[in-house]
């Protein structure tokens, strides 16, 4: 293509070019090609014209008197970044308008001018200015949708909070009337009955626990991340105690090697690690003794931290499911659990720009592992 098209707006140049005949001609030569030109003599004038209208091509001398070409196009870059610059010279200044490029011009072209070639300069400076404008607009689009998305997110948390919040008290109160019915009436009721009003009472408690799993994923899909520095070692610590009620009456073998310092979340890091070690004690129930292994290791650009049990372990052809809401790999029959956990882990971890994965083979054990980016201040322990 060398000339826009004529059913198409013509692309408009600004000229500038400190004579005023070459200026004139070169403003009538392209305008026969179908460009819409505007001429000036001085930087500053081309300057005030470019802040009143849009240009798509700013074609400027290189040596001028006052404001040089490379100073013109800085300026007019400041008011229009998507403006795209060509030079022209002559013969004893090329390598003066290669150092024009550098500051943003496309391209350059020699004086006494050929139309042959300047034309498809042209072309290649339209074709860039039309991929920056696009550009601007797709990224424009991508801020909305993403301010859209934010909020859609917003109100689907509060939705779901809203809807917890509702549940728990009937849940609670289905819950608490079946066990007082069991207490005060069993020896009325048949054995038959007896077993309903226990499954009634069952499934209301599971019911309350997935709420509560429901109202904790909300609050952390509202939380801010705020990053700050991070003992592994001291959170491990408040967790396991935190589970020393499930732990009661039980051999559990904790193996814990020394862990790192991160940036971190320290209330979000603290859910990952409750949630795994009480992954790693219910699901080695079964184990005469449990063993759990907590340890790190240091790679190129991340900190691996990893949680590692003798428990039931899962078929590795379906690891990546673990960790979608509400998915679960064992009946509730053999392990009571709501499938959130482990989304919450993942959700914590993709937050602080990580990953998570989970290596196992049934009735093998079970190894979870997360990683935080160097680049976060992780820091080797």
């Amino acid at each position: 293509m060398t000339s826009p098209k004529p059913d198409a707006t013509p692309a408009r140049v600004l000229i500038v070019d400190d004579e005023q005949a070459q200026m004139k001609a070169l403003c009538d030569t392209l305008r026969d090609h179908g460009y819409d030109t505007m001429g000036f003599c001085q930087g500053e004038a081309a300057l005030t014209a470019l802040r009143a209208q849009p240009f798509d091509l700013l074609l400027t001398d290189l040596m001028m008197p006052g404001m040089d070409g490379i100073s013109l196009l800085r300026h007019a870059v400041s008011i229009d970044p998507n403006l795209v610059g060509i030079v022209m010279t002559g013969h004893g200044a090329i390598d003066t308008a290669v150092e024009a490029m550098k500051t943003g011009a496309l391209d350059y072209v020699l004086k006494p001018f050929k139309l042959s070639a300047m034309l498809p300069v042209l072309s290649r400076g339209l074709l860039l200015r039309r991929l920056r404008v696009e550009n601007v607009r797709l990224e424009n689009k991508l801020r909305e949708r993403s301010k859209e998305l934010e909020a859609a997110n917003r109100e689907l948390d509060a939705f779901a909070s809203s809807v917890a919040h509702q549940l728990n008290a009937p849940a609670r109160h289905v819950a608490g009337y079946a066990q007082i019915l069991l207490r005060d009436h069993s020896a009325e009721m048949t054995e038959k009955a007896q077993r309903r009003v226990k499954v009634i009472s069952s499934a209301a408690q599971n019911m309350g626990t997935l709420i509560t799993d429901l109202l904790a994923f909300a609050r952390l899909t509202r939380m801010e991340l705020s990053l700050e520095s991070v003992d592994l070692n001291q959170i491990v610590v408040e967790v396991r105690q935190q589970l020393e009620p499930e732990c009661s009456g039980r051999n559990i073998e904790f193996k814990v090697a020394t862990l790192p310092t991160v940036q971190a979340d320290p209330s979000m890091i603290r859910q990952v690690f409750f949630n795994l070690l009480s992954n790693a004690v219910k699901y080695t129930s079964r184990r005469e003794v449990a063993k759990i292994e907590i340890g790190s290791s240091s790679q190129a650009e991340e900190v691996v931290v990893f949680v590692r049990d003798n428990g039931a372990g899962f078929d590795p052809q379906y690891a990546q499911r673990l960790f979608g809401i509400f998915q679960r790999l064992h009946r509730a029959e053999e392990f009571e659990g709501t499938g959130v956990g482990l989304h919450m882990v993942q959700r914590i971890i993709a937050r602080h720009h990580g990953r998570v994965w989970a290596e196992s083979q049934v009735d093998q054990g079970a190894t979870f592992y997360f990683a935080l980016p160097i680049s976060n201040g992780a820091t080797p322990a």
